[in-house]
């Protein structure tokens, strides 16, 4: 009988500690509430299930210890039981599953508006790119990637000209406008995850991913590499800074652009000297 109370305590005290529990997600910046609804989802159902069954087994534990004089009963075949537990099996797991499906097809799917932005990732430090007057952003490798052009954009795309470098590991957003994040890498797998933005993905070296969202409040939110990328992963940290549209424009006017950038690093290139 002990047993079955120990059991009853270890499902209060699961319950309690996760209503009460001060460990939670960070206030949420973006537009997806639809990932935090989903995982909630999926702690109550899970949370019932475990609930349940720790709860039947104190029950059984109870019920059915050993006394003198009592013999258990032998029923290999409960047709009406296995129905019942595979009908509820398959009603929890839909549950589960068919939210995720719905907010999966609006997490790949960017709004036509959404403005781009290209993320690069390498040990152990963040650089992004914006389109700069074109709007469009130029094409980009890493055969280009040297101490002038550390982004590897084309030198020969004129669509690559006016983009805007973006180094330092801060980059400033306009809230309420969708951003859409090219993600890439140039040495190993990283992963841009901004806890408030609760939207994360890979960054492959050779692959281009994507993620999107909507800055939904202004704040500085720090950056992490979500994928262990070497022996100073922890310290690759930056910020975004979410700002209204005024300060983001004023912000945008102070940056480089590529050929500017790429300018400026041959003018502080040491000068070689001939020899006599």
């Amino acid at each position: 009988m002990l047993i079955a109370i120990v059991l009853v305590l270890i499902v209060a005290g699961s319950v309690a500690f996760h209503l009460y529990s001060p460990w939670w997600w960070t206030p949420i910046a973006s537009n997806w509430d639809y990932i935090d609804n989903t995982l909630v989802i999926t702690f109550w159902i899970t949370g019932a299930v475990f609930a349940a069954v720790i709860l039947f087994m104190a029950y059984c534990v109870g019920k059915y210890r050993h006394r003198p004089g009592h013999r258990a009963e032998f029923d290999p075949e409960n047709k009406k039981l296995e129905w019942w537990l595979t009908g509820v099996t398959a009603v929890g797991v839909a549950a589960m599953l068919v939210p995720g499906l719905f907010v999966w097809h609006q997490f790949v799917t960017v709004p036509d508006e959404a403005t781009e932005l290209e993320v690069f990732g390498q040990q152990w430090s963040w650089a992004y790119r914006l389109p700069g007057e074109d709007g469009v952003l130029g094409t980009a490798d890493a055969e280009w990637v040297d101490g002038e052009n550390p982004l590897g954009i084309n030198p020969h795309d004129r669509f690559g000209k006016d983009d805007i470098i973006v180094e330092g590991g801060e980059v400033y957003l306009p809230v309420d406008q969708p951003v859409k994040l090219l993600l890439r890498s140039i040495d190993v797998l990283h992963n841009f995850y901004v806890p408030e933005f609760r939207a994360k993905m890979d960054m492959v070296p050779g692959m281009v991913t994507y993620i999107w969202f909507t800055p939904t409040r202004t704040g500085a939110f720090e950056v992490l590499c979500a994928e262990y990328c070497g022996t100073a992963h922890p310290f690759m940290r930056g910020y975004v800074t979410v700002v209204e549209q005024e300060e983001y424009q004023e912000w945008l006017q102070e940056q480089l652009t590529f050929e500017e950038y790429a300018g400026n690093a041959r003018a502080s290139a040491p000068v070689q000297l001939a020899e006599n």
